[in-house]
Parts: structure tokens; C-alpha cells; sequence
């Protein structure tokens, strides 16, 4: 059949080639089953981390046996243990920010929902899910108060709305830099084991609110003042 043919291009070199198509079903079958693996070691590296705390770090080992998989299967989606433990903390910090999304829903006015995203943010400090936080936290940062500021992208962009109804001009770097604030002194709880108290919420919302109007003279494209 091929000798048939007239190819007229160099072989397999086009766009939507056999091999190419093959290739796809093959991936597209397996897509489920992929999905399922990674899911199954973040659950478990977290588990495993939860378990370990800041006391020692779990190896892949460990990993793979509480997930019930191969270092095979591991390796095909992560190239090392740090590059799960990076994907946990996305995965917590997008939990994160669609849980204070919903209970922000609960309040009626901007100043409310500030209120819910801080409070919720806070919320991490307390009980049980503060060992765990810190034990991911630890894992990905060494043990350094400093590391929680990676985890604030995901949780900002709930608060942009709030921001815009006061009056920011700027409320994409407004949010961004109030989830620092708030990620920051999560951090500082976590590594001292203390929660954070009625008083540091009430603080931290009306600075939340306040930081609105503390740029009236910035040029938001450039971020430069305007003339």
C-alpha cells in the first residue's frame, strides 16, 4: 500500500501524520489512567508529609508505597521528590483560594468579603490542618518562615473583585501583594505554632482595606508615578 502512494514530503513529517494520530489515541487512553497515578501520589505525599511533619522528609519510597504505585510510575510524572512536593503545595494553595472564593459569597459588601478571604487565609493556622500546612510548607522550603510567599499567587485572585468595588486602580498588584501580607504572617503562625488572634484579623482587614487607597499617584500600566 505505501509503494502506492506518491509522499512527496520527507516520511512522518507531516502535521497529522498516522503517527502522529496514533500516538494521540494512545495518550488520550491513557489520560484517565494518568490522572488517577498523580492523583494518587499527591494524596499520598501528603499523607506521608503529614505523618513525617518537620521531624524528618519522606522519601519516594515511602511515597509510592502509601500511594500503592512503582517508582516507575512515580518517575514517568515527576522527575524527583521536590517536583511533587511543589505540585502538593499548588494543588493546596488552589484548594486554598477556591475555598476562600466560596466564603467570600457569604458576605454582602467588599469590606465583608475582605473579611471572609482573611479570615479563611488565617483558617489554616488552626487545629490539624495547621500540621499539615507547615509540614508541606517545611518540606518546600527548607524550614524557612520565608518560604509561605510562594504559596500566595492562587489565593489572590479572589480578592481582586473587593478591590475594584473600593476603588483600586491597580487591584491585580493590589491583591498580589495583600496575599503576600497575609501568606507571610500565616507563615510566622505555622512556625511558631500559635494562631492568629481576633485582634491581628481585625488589623490585617482594615490594612487590606486601607492599602486601597494608598496609590492615588501611580500609573498602573508602568507602575511608575504619574507626572
Amino acid at each position: 500500500m505505501q509503494n502506492a502512494v506518491r509522499d512527496e514530503g520527507a516520511p512522518g513529517s507531516g502535521p497529522d501524520d498516522v503517527a502522529a494520530r496514533v500516538a494521540r489515541r494512545t495518550l488520550d487512553r491513557r489520560t484517565p489512567d494518568y490522572t488517577g497515578e498523580v492523583r494518587r501520589l499527591l494524596d499520598a505525599g501528603l499523607e506521608v508529609m503529614r505523618r513525617c511533619g518537620t521531624e524528618s522528609r519522606p522519601r519516594v519510597a515511602d511515597i509510592v508505597a502509601a500511594a500503592g504505585l512503582s517508582n516507575d510510575a512515580f518517575y514517568r510524572h515527576f522527575p524527583s521528590k521536590d517536583a511533587l512536593v511543589a505540585a502538593i503545595l499548588e494543588d493546596g494553595t488552589e484548594r486554598l483560594g477556591r475555598y476562600v472564593a466560596h466564603q467570600m459569597t457569604k458576605a454582602d459588601t467588599p469590606e465583608g468579603k475582605i473579611r471572609r478571604w482573611v479570615e479563611g487565609v488565617m483558617a489554616q493556622a488552626e487545629d490539624e490542618i495547621a500540621a499539615t500546612t507547615l509540614a508541606v510548607l517545611w518540606n518546600a522550603g527548607a524550614g524557612r518562615p520565608g518560604a509561605p510567599g510562594s504559596a500566595a499567587g492562587p489565593i489572590a485572585a479572589p480578592l481582586e473583585g473587593p478591590l475594584t468595588e473600593l476603588g483600586s486602580t491597580a487591584p491585580v498588584l493590589d491583591a498580589t501583594l495583600l496575599a503576600y501580607a497575609a501568606v507571610g504572617l500565616l507563615g510566622q503562625h505555622l512556625f511558631a505554632r500559635t494562631t492568629p488572634t481576633p485582634a491581628e484579623i481585625d488589623h490585617l482587614v482594615a490594612f487590606c482595606v486601607a492599602a486601597v487607597g494608598a496609590h492615588p499617584g501611580v500609573d498602573t500600566q508602568g507602575g511608575r508615578p504619574k507626572e
